[in-house]
Order: structure tokens, then C-alpha cells, then sequence
């Protein structure tokens, strides 16, 4: 998962340092008529990166309490919410984008939001260029023609509205406080967003604590939380009963074992939705025999995809098509897909000129996730039936990342199992992140480097900025090439499976918002 791969960047300098801060407001707002803590055990701490900038990790489920973007995506009607902007439009090339914003809008320091901030806010996470800040490659420049209109004007055409509304890169905060402290401000552990919720209290280790902040300008009439603590529960079964003794209102995973026994309790309910979220398991094509495209195609014929969804996934997920996942736009059913065929993966290898036992591989995977390690036993099993030897190799995220990165192609692993979720709700956030040519090895773990496919996907991303049934083609065209050349194996799109509180009202899983549940939504 994501705050697996970023962790490596907060050990460089994410600035994770011991300390307490908080957003004071001098505004005021109407009173809540029932008060009520949110708790949210998470299994990995939550806080990697402060910044809203460089967001790109687990601090997702925190962020939208802390600040807000210029619309929000719901996948059901394919249609953008109003957020910070509560209209939009277009020029008829995709080339300028227009975007009219909420009035009376305060961070938490008390201040006016105006479209001075939204510029301010884009054009830095643009410059610092991390995390997902590529979604706006497109912008040439942000025009403010008044105080709360903002212009984007763009080099080619690009679907602004998605980057506008994803969760990562596209908060809106305040840039001031940077002036008075310096750029490293917001990641020792400050915030200053508009969101309906500020910061009271968190420390290195410590729970995250947010408050509700007086000054939102959604007001606080009828039932709301209005305290939210952010917990990390590595046990899973401490998680569970948490939830059954009401100590807990929302974890973001449990095995399904326990799901299953908890679907007894007459407290609880279980939603099953999609996930957008897919496991993939990439080839070093830069070495060989899996340079040759016939032994790649052997390796995925030999994989177990349904032994693996029906044992290790309980059902809850279905074979890939692609590395689009099922339910975002883009991804094409009918795609042609390898599937568990042991004797036609025999005959490639004989075809490639590999004898049965002469082949040793080594897959590596994320430390402390049993369904990739299971998932993995059951290749391992599988392949030894072709004469083919595999090593399953579980390491802690910055140790397989690193190995992945070696300079030297031949000291990387063979195969490299990993998840991956969207920036924004977009195919081009998995063709791009994970099989765009790259100069520096980063997300593109099959080192696959192909100048018609780059073409191909950067072609269509244009294209559905003003034509999204032309960039749906070129994207099958795309992943049609990525069937034929077998960089990765495209194993299980999943389903997300939550066991939450009945009391537990309104609450939505958006799989554009990977895990995130939006509190001043619910009704406690």
C-alpha cells in the first residue's frame, strides 16, 4: 500500500519530529446540538507527511478532515461535488478552466480564503513536484481575475476537474504561516486548512487529535463529531473487539476471518463496495530469461488467480483486466487476460529454452501483509509444478523499495508484489505511475520502457480532457500492448470490506478517497 512505498521518503526527511501543535480560530460558529468522538484505529501509524503538499501516503485518512479541495469526486454519478468551488467550466479546447469559489471561506488561523490561496497552494505543491503534484503538468499558469475566481490556464488539454478534486496534491491552505516560520512548517507537525476539522494535539507515536473547528463555514447545526482521534492498532483482533466493546468507530482493514465473526454481532454491519485498489506483481524485464517476453507469459499463465480470490481473498475481489481496476472509468471489461493454464506455461518455457529446475526466481513483498504472503505461498507451490524454483522474500517496505531501486538491474528482485491505489480518479494514475518510461527508477517497478505505450497514454490523458470515449480507446490500446508485452502480472481488483457501527449513519466508501471516511458527513 501507499504508506508502504512513501515510508522510504519519510525516513529522508519528511520531518516527523515529536511535537504538539494546533490551528486556533478567532471565528465563531453555531453549536452542535450532540457531541461525539470519532475514533479510527488504523494498523500503520497515520501521519507520514505533514505538508500538504507532498501528501502521498497513509495521512490520507486525516487530510480531508484538515483541509479541502476545489471539488470532490463521487464515483456513483460519475459527477464532481462543489467544495471549495461551487462551479466550474471549461473553454472549448480544455484549455482554460474556470472555477468559481465558496464565499466566506476561513482557514483556521481565522483568515479569509480567497483565490489568491488556491493559486498559492497549486503553484507550490507544482514547484516542489512531489507526490502526485504531475496531475497539473498541464498548467501553464493560474490567473486570479478576482477574489474568488481562479483560471487555469493550460499548454494541452487535461481533465482539471479530476486533478481538482483529488486527494492528493490538490489541498488548498494557507501559504502565509511558510513566509513567517519557513517552507518546513507544515511538515513538523502544523496545519492551517479550511476543513471542518483542526488540530488539537498530536505527537510523534501519539494519537492524532482534531477538534471541530468553530469557524467552518458549513456550520455545526444537528449531530456531528465533533472530536475525531486517529489511532495505530497493529493487532488486528485488538481492532475487532475495540469495535465490539464501542471503543472504536472505523478501522481501515481487518482480516476476513474476523469479518466473518463479526457479521454475528448485532451492533455492527458490514458494507462491501469496490476498492479501486489492485495487486500486481511486476517483472524485472531488465534481466534475463524475464527479458524474454515468453517467460513472462509462462509466469502469468502459472499464476493462481482464483485459487488466490477464493483462499486468500474470501470472494471479495476478482481477476484483473489490465491494471485498471474495475469501476473506474477506462477499465474495459472484455480485455483479454492470462489465465491458470500450467501446461501451456510449460510449453513457453520449453519454447524460451528453459529446462525444467533451471529456473530460480525471487519475489519480494511488503513485510506483515498476510494476503500478499499467501498469495505468494500459493505461486510458489504452483511454479515448483513447472520446474520452476521461487523464493518468496517478506521485507519491511523501505528495504524492498530500495532493493528495486539498485542501480545495478541484476541485484534487483525478480518480481516485485505491491498494491497500488489512484492519485485521482483517473487511468492515467496507474498507467502513468506504474509504466511510464522513467529516468530515475521510482513506481515503475517492471523497469518496462516503451516509447508507443508512453505515447499512447499521455495521448490519451490529453484526450480526456475534451473527449473521454476517445481517451477510453487509446487507454485499451495501451493496456491491450501491456497484455502482449507482460511486464507485470495483473492478479485481484479487490473489494473494500468495512465492519462498522450501526449508529454509524451516512457513512459512503468512496474508492476515489482510498479509505478515508469524511466525518462532518456522518451522523454519529
Amino acid at each position: 500500500m501507499r504508506w508502504r512505498r512513501l515510508a522510504a521518503v519519510l525516513l529522508a526527511g519528511a520531518g516527523l519530529v515529536g511535537l504538539s501543535a494546533c490551528g486556533s480560530s478567532g471565528s465563531t460558529g453555531s453549536a452542535t446540538t450532540k457531541t461525539a468522538v470519532g475514533v479510527y484505529a488504523s494498523y500503520t501509524q497515520v501521519m507520514v507527511f505533514w505538508d500538504p503538499s507532498d501528501s502521498y501516503s497513509n495521512e490520507i485518512i486525516a487530510m480531508p478532515q484538515m483541509y479541502e479541495t476545489l471539488l470532490r469526486y463521487d464515483p456513483k454519478t460519475d459527477k464532481f461535488l462543489p467544495d471549495l468551488a461551487t462551479s466550474y467550466s471549461k473553454s472549448q479546447d480544455g484549455l482554460t478552466w474556470t472555477f468559481h469559489l465558496r464565499h466566506n471561506v476561513h482557514f483556521h488561523d481565522g483568515s479569509l480564503m480567497t483565490s489568491q490561496n488556491v493559486k498559492d497552494s497549486i503553484e507550490r505543491t507544482m514547484q516542489r513536484g512531489n507526490g502526485a503534484a504531475y496531475i497539473w503538468d498541464a498548467v501553464k499558469s493560474i490567473a486570479t481575475p478576482s477574489k474568488y475566481t481562479v483560471v487555469f490556464n493550460l499548454s494541452t488539454p487535461s481533465p482539471i476537474d479530476f486533478a481538482a478534486a483529488s486527494p492528493y496534491a490538490a489541498w488548498i491552505f494557507n501559504t502565509a504561516p511558510l513566509k513567517q516560520h519557513g517552507q518546513n512548517w507544515y511538515a513538523k507537525g502544523h496545519e492551517d486548512g479550511t476543513g471542518p476539522y483542526e488540530l488539537q494535539s498530536w505527537s510523534s507515536g501519539q494519537p492524532l487529535v482534531l477538534k471541530a473547528f468553530k469557524g467552518y463555514w458549513g456550520g455545526w447545526k444537528g449531530d456531528h463529531y465533533t472530536k475525531l482521534i486517529f489511532e495505530t492498532v497493529g493487532s488486528s483482533s485488538t481492532r475487532a473487539q475495540m469495535l465490539q466493546s464501542g471503543q472504536l468507530t472505523f478501522t481501515d482493514f481487518l482480516p476476513y476471518q474476523q469479518i466473518e465473526a463479526l457479521k454475528k454481532d448485532a451492533n455492527l454491519r458490514v458494507t462491501v463496495t469496490p476498492a479501486w485498489q489492485n495487486l500486481m506483481a511486476f517483472f524485472n524485464t531488465k534481466v534475463a530469461p524475464l527479458n524474454n517476453v515468453l517467460v513472462r507469459k509462462a509466469l502469468s499463465e502459472a499464476f493462481p488467480y482464483q485459487e488466490v480470490i477464493t483462499s486468500v481473498m474470501h470472494g471479495y475481489a476478482s481477476q484483473s483486466r489490465g491494471p485498471i481496476p474495475a469501476g473506474l472509468w477506462g477499465h474495459d471489461p472484455s480485455l483479454p487476460q492470462y489465465h491458470y493454464n500450467l501446461a501451456g506455461a510449460k510449453s513457453l518455457l520449453q519454447q524460451a529454452g528453459i529446462k525444467p529446475g533451471s529456473l530460480n526466481l525471487t519475489l519480494t513483498y511488503t513485510a506483515g501483509d498476510d494476503n500478499e504472503s499467501a498469495a505468494a505461498a500459493l505461486y510458489k507451490a504452483s511454479l515448483a509444478q513447472i520446474g520452476v524454483n521461487l523464493t518468496a522474500r517478506p521485507m519491511p517496505w523501505v528495504s524492498q523499495w530500495n532493493l528495486a531501486k539498485a542501480t545495478n538491474p541484476s541485484q534487483r528482485q525478480d518480481i516485485f508484489m505491491m498494491y497500488w491505489w489512484p492519485d485521482y480518479a483517473n487511468p492515467y494514475s496507474f498507467l502513468y505511475n506504474l509504466f511510464h518510461t522513467e529516468s530515475t527508477v521510482n513506481f515503475n517497478l517492471a523497469y518496462y520502457y516503451n516509447s508507443s505505450f508512453d505515447k499512447l497514454i499521455d495521448q490519451a490523458n490529453t484526450d480526456s480532457g475534451i473527449n473521454r470515449g476517445q481517451a477510453v480507446k487509446l487507454y485499451d490500446q495501451a493496456q491491450t500492448m501491456l497484455y502482449q508485452d507482460a511486464p507485470a502480472i495483473f492478479i485481484f481488483d479487490e473489494q473494500h470490506v468495512r465492519v462498522i457501527p450501526k449508529s454509524l449513519k451516512g457513512y459512503y466508501d468512496n474508492p476515489a478517497y482510498t479509505n478515508v471516511v469524511f466525518w462532518y458527513d456522518v451522523t454519529p
